[in-house]
Formats: C-alpha cells, structure tokens, sequence
C-alpha cells in the first residue's frame, strides 16, 4: 500500500507541471490551505536533484506571496474571512494569543515560526491582524520561508540517496510513521 502511494508521489514530482503545483500549494498553505508545501518539496528534490534550489526557490517565492495574503486576511479581512478560516482550522485562540505575543516581538516570532512545522498561515494572518509594518513581516518572511525550504532542499539533495534507500527498505515502517505523525499533529490542532 505504502509503495504505491510513494511511487506515485515520485512520479507526481517529476511531472512537468510539479514546479506549478508546489508554487499554488505553497501560496495556498501560507494563507488557508492545511497541507504543508514540505510534502511537494521533498519527492521533488529526491525525482530531481539538480534542481534543488529552483525547487526551493519556487516554494520559498510562492510561500512568501502566499504569505502576504494571509497578512492582508488579517488586516483588513479578520471578521468575514480570518475567523472562519481560523474557527475552520480550530486556530482561532492560537491566532488571538500569537496576537497578543507580537506587540513588540514580531519579528522574532515570524523568523522563529516561519522555521517550524507551525502553519504559516497563523503566522501571517495572525502578523496582519496584530497590524506588524508590513515591510517588517515581508522582510522576515522573505527570511526565515527562505531558509527553511533551502535547509531542506540542501539536506535532501545531499542525503536524499541514503534517505531514499532507507524509506524504499522499510517502506511499511516509514509510512505508518508518517501516519502516526499525521494523527498526532491533526489530533495537536483539534485539542488546541
């Protein structure tokens, strides 16, 4: 079962329209959409290392504009789609406390989140809500969205081969890993 599922996700990144999806992914994940761009990034670089930072680029570049949509839902949109978003996501409590949290550290909070498998839309919607200078969260989206999908494009382009020989060996292990993490994480945003 898992080798079907990740035979298909190899081939699904080296499609020739992969690049297109990851960037409407990581504009969408950045703003409203609850699957990470991390899950495109990864079977992309390992079907196609040589594009590596290209892949990254593409995530980090869509992942920042995608961003500036979820600053302006917080801004200037918070009551009639910020909240049902966040009420969606059972996200609402955490975007008030990230509120409370960003006056006068906002900038390390966007730099420390935007690293971490925390969603960014929190992050955004959250930094336009708290009404950060627009050009302070650009500056550290640009910043910490850009280092997090290099990091990981140069981990997998560089131990992308032992990665890849060691999840093809023990492909039932990994997946119910996988699986198990899933729940977990879904389990973490519905108790909080």
């Amino acid at each position: 079962m898992f080798h079907k599922v990740y035979d298909w996700m190899l081939r699904l990144a080296a499609h020739r329209h992969a690049l297109r999806s990851l960037a409407v992914i990581s504009f969408a994940e950045s703003s409203f959409f609850p699957i990470p761009p991390d899950v495109m990034v990864i079977p992309m670089v390992l079907a196609r290392r040589d594009q590596a930072w290209r892949i990254a680029a593409v995530a980090a570049g869509s992942s920042i504009l995608g961003g500036c949509l979820g600053y302006a839902i917080g801004y200037f949109l918070w009551d009639s789609v910020g909240r049902p978003v966040a009420d969606f996501y059972h996200i609402t409590a955490a975007v008030e406390d990230y509120r409370q949290k960003f006056q006068g550290y906002a900038a390390p909070i966007i730099l420390v989140q935007g690293m971490t498998p925390i969603p960014f839309k929190l992050v955004a919607i959250a930094s336009g809500l708290a009404k950060v200078n627009f050009l302070v969260f650009i500056a550290c989206a640009t910043v910490t969205r850009s280092a997090r999908f290099f990091v990981v494009a140069t981990l997998i382009r560089r131990y992308g081969a032992p990665m890849q020989a060691f999840i093809e060996k023990r492909m039932a292990l990994v997946g119910w890993a996988v699986l198990a993490i899933l729940a977990a994480a879904a389990l973490a945003i519905w108790l909080f």
